[in-house]
């Protein structure tokens, strides 16, 4: 299979930094994209040295305009194109229901799902054009399983699968695979700045979870779903 070309959000740390560096190593060409321009920059840079092509491309996923822009500079880096787009920007909090404002919920919404949609919307025309264009969503076990403190985040993820499920049959006619992966824990800095007592030792690496998208990407038959077996 020839190297693809690649769109990933929230590409500036974690697992989409992960996936980004998994899929260089096989000479990709991989544009990251995110609001935080300086991590981009230094992934970019790291993906020109694992053996790919790196391009760094700001974006907030939940602002229509910033999207459009970012998508074709994508494009235009990719020669017109998109073979595979990973919708992987995500933000995370806890806090009880009773605490969670308005603006809160808003927040959550609209990076974890809404941010999916206006990708994806942006993508579609240039992912039509490539020769086994896959579409990755990567939600997490909290869309099927509720956790206290995280309703915003349970729900905004159980929207994503539901997002998934549907474009899944609504692009059947054009040939565009969609799949759903479905991370346990994963020992990233989003969890440093919440409150909690983390066990990071029990949790996967980002690189788990980058394998586990290669992989689905790479299958002569792509899944639907990918479920990763939490760590112990």
């Amino acid at each position: 299979m020839a190297a693809p070309r690649v769109l990933i959000t929230g590409g500036g740390r974690g697992i989409g930094r992960a996936i980004a560096l998994r899929f260089a190593r096989e000479g990709a060409r991989v544009v990251v994209a995110a609001r935080s321009s300086d991590q981009l920059d230094a992934v970019a840079k790291e993906i020109d040295a694992a053996g790919g092509q790196g391009l760094a491309a700001n974006m907030n996923v939940a602002d229509h305009g910033s999207v459009e822009a970012a998508v074709w500079r994508a494009i235009e880096f990719m020669d017109q194109g998109i073979d595979v787009l990973i919708n992987n920007a995500g933000v995370f909090d806890v806090k009880p229901f009773d605490k969670v404002r308005p603006g809160d919920w808003e927040f959550m919404i609209g990076t974890n799902l809404t941010g999916a949609f206006l990708v994806t919307s942006e993508s579609l025309e240039y992912l039509e054009d490539a020769e086994r264009p896959h579409i990755i969503n990567i939600a997490s076990v909290a869309a099927r399983q509720g956790f206290a403190g995280n309703t915003a985040y349970c729900a905004s993820k159980a929207g994503l699968v539901g997002f998934s499920n549907a474009l899944r049959e609504d692009l059947k006619a054009q040939g565009i695979d969609v799949t759903t992966v479905y991370p346990p824990a994963t020992d990233t800095t989003i969890f440093d700045g919440v409150d909690g007592d983390w066990d990071r030792s029990k949790m996967l690496s980002p690189e788990d979870v980058a394998e586990a998208v290669y992989q689905a990407w790479a299958a002569a038959e792509r899944p639907t779903d990918v479920e990763i077996p939490a760590k112990g």
